[in-house]
C-alpha cells in the first residue's frame, strides 16, 4: 500500500485479491494481480461498471487470439489491466463483494442514525 500513515480497512477479500478503504486519502485500494491500485470513490464504481460490461461470451466464442484477453485502463490511474476470462471473473467477484459491503455499511449507518435520533 502507498498510504503508510492511513487507517486502511479491508472491505472485501478473496484468494484472488481484495479491496481496502483508505481514510487518509478517501479512496479505495484494489489489490489484484500482485499490484495495488488506488481509485477515487466515483472512479472505483465506474471501473466496476466497466468490468461488468466485458462480454465474456464473445471472449469465449471468438477463436482469434485477440479475444483471449481484455485490456482495461482505469480512469485516473497509471495501471493497465490485461485480463483473461478467469481474471475478469475473479475481478468481478472482488468488485461485487466490495460494492455489497460498501452498500451494507451505508445502510447500517443509516439505521443506526435513525435509532439514535428516535432515542433522543
Amino acid at each position: 500500500m502507498n498510504c503508510p500513515l492511513a487507517h486502511v480497512e479491508e472491505i472485501f477479500a478473496t484468494a484472488n485479491g481484495a479491496v481496502y478503504q483508505c481514510s487518509r486519502k478517501n479512496c479505495y485500494w484494489l489489490e489484484f494481480q500482485h499490484t495495488t491500485t488506488a481509485f477515487r470513490i466515483s472512479d472505483f464504481f465506474s471501473f466496476k461498471k466497466r468490468i461488468d460490461a466485458i462480454n465474456l461470451a464473445s471472449m469465449i466464442d471468438d477463436a482469434s487470439r485477440r479475444s483471449d484477453f481484455e485490456i482495461v485502463m482505469p480512469f485516473r490511474t497509471e495501471r493497465c489491466f490485461l485480463l483473461s476470462v478467469q481474471d475478469v471473473l475473479a475481478l468481478r467477484e472482488i468488485l461485487a463483494g466490495a460494492k455489497f459491503m460498501i452498500e451494507l455499511n451505508s445502510e447500517v449507518k443509516k439505521i443506526l442514525r435513525k435509532d439514535c435520533l428516535l432515542a433522543q
